[in-house]
């Protein structure tokens, strides 16, 4: 084995140790030093890109687009460091404060997780967004990326790390691990003494395999099985630019639209126009049985498994349905929990919509591809939550803090 896990994580909890101390101040400095670095090293790191998509061998055209950057998406990476340092620091402040009976002052303030380890997949953007979310919050961080974005990640680590150092902070706080075999996943999922948590990024089957073999406490980020519904008072235009926008702007994210339901009152009118605007972008087109009477030779049918599947590609499937109660209950069988859109100009369906559906992320006439912490104004996000506990939704600065009690007193002993 390469690295020697225990060491990294005793190291990180070290740095961890170091950061806490930082003011606010110092920390939004040394991130602009980053943002500053990361534009600086852009030739370096595109050069280290390119070495990996050209030894990539075999991957899916959608997972190279993931893997892909260009220099305006190291420039806004640089942008979402320079967000994440302009945002307020959750580190000291006060969730609640009160007085007890007996007299103690008792506050409930915000602390650092401490050591943060992340896995994920061919995304290096990751380690950038990582790195600043977890540097802001006090928190030091273990990165562990696929073997396709190797090169990149350890590229891009180094780049913080030498600012780090730099800025007499520890470099130890951004940690790379280079190796990517499957016994070194496992050792690290098991690291309980130096992680505090592990976040997973990335496919179904990896964030489940995690979920199953971790014993470091985890927070779930969710594959996107993600529905539109179109109601029979929609704005047929807008929705179909919503339904294009959200499935074609970037199909190999998890907040693509992969379902379109809609209302049956609509389906003879909507459904020949929302399927001539997306067969501009080449997406294959699989309906229900219902759809297909609309759509004949525009469609293929859909098979059992179509609507459980994130396809990440240019595939929709679409399903007529009888009414409201349908529409959500097939959302809520379906569904990934993670962001679901309803178009309507009903202001009461909306709130049904948004009140019943179960997901971390509720739209009403928008796409879904603005759930995205970068877009909610988080500068960036660590990952998107699709569990309840904890976090929920894109997470940032604050969902990777928790919370101590500081309680004063002046002599008060329990009777």
């Amino acid at each position: 084995m390469i690295e020697n896990l225990t060491e990294m994580g005793a190291k990180a909890k070290q740095a961890a140790t170091n950061l806490a101390q930082l003011s606010t101040s110092q920390k939004n400095k040394i991130l602009a030093e980053i943002a500053k670095a990361l534009e600086i090293n852009v030739e370096n790191i595109l050069q280290a890109n390119q070495y990996d998509i050209k030894h990539t061998t075999g991957m899916e055209q959608k997972f190279v687009d993931r893997l892909t950057l260009d220099k305006e998406r190291i420039f806004t990476m640089a942008e979402g460091v320079r967000q994440v340092a302009s945002l307020p620091d959750p580190v000291g402040k006060l969730d609640q404060g009160w007085i007890t009976q007996a007299g103690l002052q008792i506050s409930q303030k915000r602390v650092p997780l401490g050591v943060i380890g992340m896995i994920f997949e061919a995304r290096p953007n990751v380690t950038v967004d990582s790195a600043a979310l977890c540097f802001k919050s006090g928190n030091a961080v273990i990165l562990r990326g696929g073997k396709e974005a190797l090169h990149t990640n350890i590229k891009v680590s180094e780049v913080i790390r030498t600012v780090l150092t730099a800025q007499n902070v520890p470099a130890d706080a951004v940690q790379m691990i280079s190796e990517t075999s499957h016994e070194v996943a496992q050792e690290f999922m098991q690291l309980t003494d130096y992680l505090d948590v592990l976040i997973p990024r990335g496919s179904a089957n990896l964030i489940q395999t995690v979920v199953k073999n971790a014993t470091v406490p985890v927070i779930e980020t969710g594959a996107g099985n993600c529905h539109i519904y179109v109601d029979e008072t929609a704005d047929l235009s807008m929705a179909c630019d919503i339904v294009v926008n959200a499935k074609t702007q970037r199909p190999s994210v998890c907040n693509a639209a992969e379902k379109l339901l809609v209302s049956k009152e609509i389906a003879q009118q909507f459904l020949p126009m929302v399927a001539d605007a997306l067969r501009k972008y080449n997406v294959e087109i699989r309906t229900d049985q219902k759809a297909s009477e609309i759509l004949g030779k525009r469609a293929v049918p859909a098979a059992t498994n179509d609507w459980d599947t994130e396809y990440n590609d240019y595939i929709i499937a679409i399903k007529v349905v009888d009414s409201l109660d349908d529409a959500i209950d097939h959302i809520n069988q379906h569904n990934t929990k993670h962001s679901e859109a309803i178009i309507t100009k009903s202001y009461q369906h909306s709130r049904e919509f948004t009140d019943r559906v179960d997901a971390a992320c509720v739209y009403v006439n928008a796409s879904t591809r603005f759930t995205d912490g970068f877009e909610f104004g988080f500068g960036a996000e660590i990952g998107i939550s699709t569990q309840k506990l904890h976090a929920r939704g894109p997470m940032g600065l604050k969902e990777l803090t928790t919370t101590k009690y500081v309680i004063l007193g002046n002599g008060q002993i329990r009777e």
